[in-house]
């Protein structure tokens, strides 16, 4: 077998590995913003009035994305040292093992206070994962692409995020069928316990992967390199700040479009009379197109550069907000339908298909671990953890069903994206750097030329 043969075949294994791998993890995590909108005021915050029990059950699924940047820091430290692979089997482990006994938690009438506390404490322990899993399995794609695929590879991971929520919401649709008695005491716990299995498949997937060939060549590099050797973290705080914030801003509007339909929108159109089967069945559907078309904005991104399709959803975000919740305040299957389909295989997929190799590109292949994870996961942390809790309090001060307040949070978030997509670099036809320093003389020359690109 030939080295480029060999090469392909391992490009093709990683990619199907990171995208299973992901798929299984957002299953886990994302299940949890299903069962935060429809389950948890009901059984772990009965104590709170029905609107204190949403925003306490929004406030512990915000938890899991606040854990999500010591996740970063951690693991991306780890997965610069130690390699992705390594990395990816501990988070896989960590996020099966929370979830699955999230499906075995006593619930409030049960444990009292205690309760709600080790749901927190699991929701914890979920968000460290993730926060260490987004970044290996990106790099474990894109770092087996070449440049002008790294945009599909990295993309068809993202597309393991509404694979996941598919997956996730699948299994929970029949159960939510069962009488409300059944389940809220039994039903809603299925799911959850089923992540042990999928834990195992995943592990099994995930142990058959090679180390990523950047990875490796910058592990012999920096092995041959003289002095003292650079801690990844440390070196990203101090010669990529600019790359953070371009990062974070960019991330704000595809994460927050991620959790609002999944998270806020779901819980929304309940409230405005649709049945929660109805709800459920028409984010499902629209994550299943979200499948697709993230790929596609990936592929195409790797044509025509990453910006203009992250303006173009930013530009679509802010015009079709409006629509949006004037489409879910009909009671018509059809019109909620097309709400969830323009906020996510449209919206969040423009900028959500490309936003991550976008970001990817920003840092070299020494501190990429690190430098991705902290990015992401802070924004990930403002955008999409804090936006479904937002937005139920600018709605709850409106009356509880006047949204006006809430589309103009979103416009507002997507016009900062927008505007930092406007003036950012980006590298989709470049080679990219091995090492964020050589030595010390040429810091600040590097520096300042990676500035001005």
């Amino acid at each position: 077998m030939t080295e480029t043969t060999e090469a392909q075949k391992q490009k093709r294994r990683a990619m199907i590995a990171s995208y299973l791998g992901t798929t299984l993890e957002y299953y886990d995590f994302l299940l949890y913003g299903v069962a935060a909108a429809l389950i948890f005021p009901k059984i772990f915050f009965v104590a709170m009035d029905p609107f204190t029990a949403t925003l306490s059950s929004f406030a512990t699924f915000a938890v899991g994305y606040f854990a999500r940047p010591l996740g970063a820091v951690v693991f991306g430290h780890y997965g610069d040292k130690l390699g992705r692979k390594n990395v990816l089997v501990v988070t896989l482990v960590m996020m099966g093992l929370a979830s699955t006994l999230i499906g075995a938690l006593p619930t409030y009438a049960q444990a009292g206070v205690i309760a709600p506390i080790l749901l927190v404490v699991l929701r914890l322990v979920q968000g460290v994962a993730m926060g260490g899993e987004w970044g290996g399995a990106t790099l474990m794609s894109m770092e087996h692409a070449k440049p002008k695929g790294r945009g599909f590879a990295v993309s068809l991971v993202s597309a393991g995020g509404p694979t996941g929520a598919v997956l996730g919401t699948l299994v929970m649709t029949p159960f939510s069928l069962l009488p409300s008695e059944d389940f809220l005491s039994w039903g809603w716990r299925v799911p959850f316990l089923l992540s042990a299995l999928l834990m195992v498949v995943g592990l099994l997937i995930r142990v058959k992967v090679t180390e990523t060939p950047e990875y490796e060549a910058a592990r012999k590099a920096q092995a041959a390199k003289k002095g003292p050797k650079s801690i990844p973290i440390v070196t990203v705080l101090k010669y990529n700040k600019r790359q953070i914030v371009s990062g974070v801003l960019g991330g704000l509007a595809p994460l927050s479009f991620s959790t609002f339909a999944a998270a806020f929108l779901l819980n929304y159109a309940v409230q405005m009379g649709h049945s929660r089967t109805d709800a459920l069945i028409a984010m499902t559907i629209a994550n299943f197109f979200n499948i697709f078309t993230l790929p596609f904005f990936g592929a195409l991104s790797d044509k025509v550069g990453r910006r203009p399709l992250m303006l173009t959803g930013a530009t679509a975000g802010v015009v079709l907000i409006w629509p949006i919740f004037l489409l879910v305040q009909q009671v018509s299957f059809g019109l909620l339908l097309l709400a969830m389909v323009l906020a996510m295989p449209v919206i969040q997929a423009l900028m959500g298909g490309v936003f991550n190799t976008w970001i990817s590109e920003k840092f070299a292949a020494d501190v990429r671990y690190s430098g991705i994870a902290l990015t992401f996961q802070i924004a990930s942390t403002l955008g999409a953890g804090l936006s479904p809790l937002i937005a139920a309090t600018l709605l709850a001060a409106s009356g509880g069903k006047n949204p006006e307040w809430v589309a103009m949070y979103f416009g507002a978030i997507c016009v900062i994206s927008g505007i930092t997509y406007w003036i950012g670099s980006e590298k989709f036809d470049q080679e990219l750097d091995t090492f964020t320093v050589a030595n010390e003389e040429e810091v600040e020359p590097k520096r300042d030329m990676a500035f001005q690109k």
